[in-house]
């Protein structure tokens, strides 16, 4: 079987994450049978805005709106009472869900974890990711050391109760030794997982043979990514990343499904950079521009509400992105945010001390002092209904120059265009079922 011969197709963001992946998953999860998380924890925010109704999703798959049968990969790490809130507030809201599966592989966030979490990050100092202290990092750290608690473990009290033990032992000497106790006590821990095991036990089934029986059925499947392509924890702005594989080859070993069944790959491109956390931001504005676009874009985290940072276009980052994912092609979104201004910028290259750089660099040394090289464009605005009502060819001249020039210097078709939180506010030129 060859590639794009499949029905499982992949959303990821091209950035830094905030890109709006929520939006167009919930879009293209109209015409999917099964829509799939398949890494990261309640660290992630995705936004879904359908008529008046606002949805916030932190850990299930953005289908769950359209009624989509949903999958949480063996990939996430997920802490039970953050998913119970999210599906108690759903359900509350008369939502038709569908099947929800939880990978029986999928480790469990623990209490320990988000106390780990801040420590941590406070003990870094200038190395310090800014992370949600959601305990992400510290739950996946714990599974690559062979500690970790996983659902299949949650619906066996035996082997919860065994290694809950030991960790437990072993995660006081730890905290001990960087000058604090933990928080809560083993006995509560228990008690409380306890009661997730009685509410998720039905729910969690070996996840990959789910989704491989449903794609050789010819079922159609979505993979919803979290965060974005330079957050990775391999390829991504290091240490000021998150802690899983945010690329395509994650949707891989996150849901596990072999490479060559992957069909489609989306990129989801916003209009500007953005940025929350630390770390370099090559093309970050601190002039009106940037508090336009910060105001306008309405840039405040999903899951912290904390600002975003925010810059012009940068291409040497969707590059790299495109290198590492293989976009099928691209989703361009909040492109209104750019409406009023005089003239925009796009980042082509970066010099350090005047030489070109020829690739998105993993020094973060060389990456604060890459300078960008922009191109400059007429600014534009648009009536959104205008746009809607008519379609692409209604857009002023000027912003399908700049968002042919991204398409051209990427070498990947447009898929789409976003310009509004709303589902309605998008034109699609290609879906991917």
């Amino acid at each position: 079987m060859k590639k794009r011969d499949t029905m499982i197709s992949v959303i990821l963001g091209s950035q830094w994450g905030d890109e709006a992946k929520g939006k167009l998953t919930d879009l293209y999860a109209a015409n999917a049978d099964i829509v799939g998380r398949f890494q990261g924890g309640n660290n992630a925010g995705h936004t879904i805005v359908v008529g008046d109704e606002v949805f916030k999703l932190r850990l299930l798959p953005s289908g769950i709106i359209q009624g989509k049968d949903i999958v949480l990969g063996n990939g996430m790490v997920i802490d039970p009472s953050i998913l119970l809130k999210e599906l108690t507030q759903l359900k509350s809201r008369n939502l038709s869900i569908g099947n929800i599966a939880i990978s029986e592989r999928a480790h469990l966030i623990m209490p320990y974890h988000k106390q780990e979490d801040a420590i941590l990050e406070e003990l870094k100092g200038k190395y310090k990711a800014g992370t949600t202290m959601n305990g992400i990092g510290p739950c996946y750290s714990d599974k690559v050391s062979r500690l970790g608690i996983r659902f299949i473990d949650l619906i066996n009290e035996r082997s919860f109760l065994e290694k809950l033990d030991k960790i437990y032992s072993l995660k006081k000497r730890y905290f001990a030794g960087l000058g604090h106790k933990i928080e809560i006590s083993k006995e509560d821990i228990i008690q409380t997982y306890k009661e997730h095991a009685k509410i998720f036990g039905k729910y969690v089934v070996d996840t990959s043979v789910l989704i491989n029986e449903a794609n050789a059925a010819g079922k159609n499947i979505l993979l919803e990514g979290a965060q974005g392509t330079h957050l990775d924890i391999d390829h991504g702005i290091y240490p000021f990343n998150t802690s899983s594989n945010t690329v395509c080859g994650g949707a891989c070993t996150g849901a596990g499904v072999a490479p060559h069944k992957i069909g489609k790959v989306v990129g989801v491109v916003k209009a500007y950079t953005t940025r929350v956390g630390t770390g370099p931001v090559p093309t970050e504005l601190f002039d009106d521009y940037g508090k336009h676009m910060a105001k306008k874009g309405h840039e405040f985290g999903t899951v912290t509400g904390r600002p975003r940072r925010c810059g012009w276009e940068d291409l040497m980052l969707v590059k790299y992105a495109h290198m590492l994912n293989d976009f099928d092609g691209i989703f361009i979104t909040k492109l209104d945010v750019l409406c009023d201004l005089d003239k925009l910028k796009v980042c082509v290259g970066y010099e350090v001390d005047g030489a070109p750089v020829r690739h998105f660099p993993a020094s973060m040394d060389i990456l604060a002092r890459c300078k960008p090289v922009y191109k400059e464009f007429e600014g534009f605005d648009f009536d959104c209904s205008k746009i809607l009502k008519e379609g692409f060819d209604a857009f002023p001249e000027s912003a399908k120059v700049y968002l042919k020039f991204i398409e051209s210097e990427l070498g990947v078709p447009l898929y789409g265009v976003s310009i509004g939180p709303k589902r309605s506010e998008t034109i699609i030129l290609k879906y991917i079922f």
